[in-house]
């Protein structure tokens, strides 16, 4: 089986924001089974995978003050992505790593309250403070996934990581896919059998409530000089180290799913729309 590791990807990947995440070293690294160029080829030189064309506003209409008075600090809302015409050719693990290497195309960005990961709003705008420090490039949680969903099938998701947490099913062009939920087995090792590459496992605050979404690596993911790990990718706040002791930076990043810490005891269930 042909792997292709993380190193392809970051001609791909955003540019880092600020100078402590361009000093952060992962530890952790993405090997597809599928080609790079077939799973994301597209992202990287066409124009559904332009920056510019992310959201439902022409660009030229990102920072003006009607889009100020509009939107405020959310900006723009993301577009709605066709289903790609290859889709109902793909098989169900192409489908999956091609989600994780969408989502992968923004490790970098920052924890922001934004809908579209590369709207960075002037100084001045509206912000909803976050723990990135200051304003700009950045997505929440739930954005996130939304976005890598529509941006990599067309599969539409709600924003609000409440209402996401409760799809049964999803708008794809013309037609709707099933969401299958997930119960979560209680032990670390049965639970990662039950999960594929691409799910989206929902978290739990210290009230009961969901608060969190985070995509499961499943099988592409690796660590520490390769060896196996449990990896989830998401855009959160701070407070997580990696396997060599490190902080986290803020955003979008590849982190650990480790028996008995945060995102395993507060799982609540998982949701699947690429079936087997």
């Amino acid at each position: 089986m042909r792997i292709f590791g993380l190193a392809l990807l970051v001609s791909a990947l955003a540019t880092l924001a600020g100078s402590a995440a361009d000093a952060y070293q992962s530890p952790y690294s993405l090997k597809f089974t599928h080609p790079l160029e077939s799973l994301i080829g597209d992202l990287q030189k066409g124009p559904r995978g332009d920056p510019k064309l992310t959201a439902e506003i022409p660009f030229h209409d990102w920072y003006t003050h009607a889009s100020k008075t509009k939107f405020g600090s959310w900006g723009p809302p993301r577009r709605n992505y066709p289903e790609p015409a290859e889709w109902p050719r793909w098989s169900a693990s192409f489908k999956r790593e091609r989600v994780i290497a969408t989502a992968a195309r923004l490790i970098g960005h920052g924890y922001q309250h934004h809908h579209v990961p590369d709207w960075n709003p002037p100084a001045g705008w509206p912000w909803k403070e976050t723990a990135v420090g200051k304003n700009g490039p950045g997505v929440d949680c739930s954005n996130l996934t939304a976005f890598a969903y529509d941006q990599a099938g067309g599969i539409i998701l709600d924003g609000d990581v409440h209402k996401q947490a409760e799809t049964r099913e999803a708008r794809q062009g013309n037609g709707r896919l099933p969401a299958t939920r997930i119960t979560l087995p209680a032990s670390l090792e049965e639970r990662a059998k039950a999960l594929r590459t691409g799910d989206l496992l929902y978290i739990r605050n210290k009230a009961g409530a969901i608060s969190h979404v985070v995509l499961w690596v499943g099988s592409v993911g690796s660590g520490k000089d390769g060896a196996p790990v449990h990896l989830v990718l998401d855009s959160h706040g701070e407070g997580e180290k990696d396997d060599n002791g490190a902080p986290i930076p803020v955003g979008v990043r590849l982190r650990p799913y480790r028996q008995g810490e945060w995102y395993h005891k507060s799982a609540s269930h998982a949701i699947r729309l690429i079936a087997d």
